[in-house]
């Protein structure tokens, strides 16, 4: 008995045009817009399909725009977002919040924000409730050189119309840094910071340091607030250090000169002792050929010798005498 397979094949062959029937005619998608109100037909939702564009993010989004009263929406504006790269829910979720919340914000300038790579259903959220930064430690001296570190509290709501090209977080951050330094450095001493820290949060926020960028500062806290060194006192000995290494380095080389000058001294007097002693062993010469020519007699010769010998004892009389003491002479 053969088994038939056509009916199989026929039954499975249905199947899959039934399935594909319905992915690309979303029936049951098209009927739940239509139960919510959102005029939308098979044939738009088939060309969705067809332009690679998910019909069942298209048609959420527009039922839930039409749920909360935004009747500016159209289908072909969430097609061009979506197709652009955008995030069609996340912005209609944001255009919803802004409306119950009262903040003016457009589909245009909300589909901008999404294509500029920022979170705009986050930052119509940070509209709302104002999101607190915490700065890292800042470190700053005061004029009487004492080191302190700050931590400040940074309270921030989301400027929609910055969010556009506005810097971020980061530039805040820097910004109420730098104002902290600056107020803790024009401070006399840091016993004036520590009795009113909120002066530094005073003139912080009056120098604008949210303009250009996507948030508005609400408050600046400062949170905490430690002594570090006593900078005035490094810098000192530092200075001090820095002046007994430039003077022993003139010392040695006043030392050194002193020496080369020594030895170049010693070098004179010897050179001059060799002289004298050259000259000195010419005499004897000059005294024979004085006695040869008739120019010296042996009582010449002789009365030298004695003047010689009296010289020899005057200066060793004139010389002290150590080991001794003199006595004083008896009555």
């Amino acid at each position: 008995m053969e088994i038939s397979y056509m009916p199989f094949l026929l039954l499975a062959a249905a199947v899959f045009l039934l399935i594909l029937f319905f992915y690309y005619v979303p029936f049951l998608l098209w009927i739940s817009a239509k139960v919510s109100g959102v005029n939308i037909s098979l044939l738009q939702l088939f060309l969705m399909r067809i332009r690679n564009v998910p019909p069942s993010v298209i048609t959420r989004a527009m039922i839930e725009a039409h749920k909360a009263g935004l009747k500016m929406l159209t289908r072909d504006e969430l097609e061009a977002h979506y197709l652009a790269g955008g995030h069609v829910e996340r912005v209609v979720h944001a255009l919803v919040s802004a409306s119950k919340a009262n903040i003016d914000l457009t589909f245009q300038m909300a589909t901008a924000i999404d294509l500029a790579g920022r979170d705009v259903f986050e930052a119509v959220q940070m509209s709302v409730n104002p999101k607190v930064i915490d700065t890292p430690p800042v470190t700053a001296v005061s004029k009487n050189g004492i080191q302190l570190i700050a931590k400040a509290r940074v309270t921030v709501r989301a400027n929609i119309r910055q969010l556009v090209g506005g810097a971020g977080e980061e530039t805040i951050l820097a910004r109420v840094g730098e104002g902290i330094v600056s107020s803790i450095g024009s401070a006399e001493n840091h016993e004036t910071v520590l009795e009113n820290p909120d002066s530094i949060s005073k003139l912080v926020l009056r120098k604008g340091l949210d303009a250009g960028t996507a948030f508005e500062i609400l408050s600046i806290d400062i949170a905490d607030i430690d002594i570090g060194k006593n900078i005035g006192a490094v810098l000192q000995m530092d200075q001090a250090q820095a002046d007994k290494n430039i003077a022993q380095a003139k010392a040695e080389e006043r030392r050194a000169m002193a020496v080369a000058m020594e030895q170049e001294m010693k070098a004179k007097a010897q050179e001059a002792r060799a002289k004298v002693i050259e000259a000195e062993a010419e005499i004897p010469k000059a005294m024979a050929e004085a006695f040869r020519t008739g120019n010296l007699g042996i009582m010449d010769y002789y009365r030298m010798k004695n003047i010689e010998a009296d010289t020899d004892m005057r200066e060793s009389i004139a010389k002290p005498t150590t080991g001794t003491q003199s006595k004083p002479l008896s009555k």
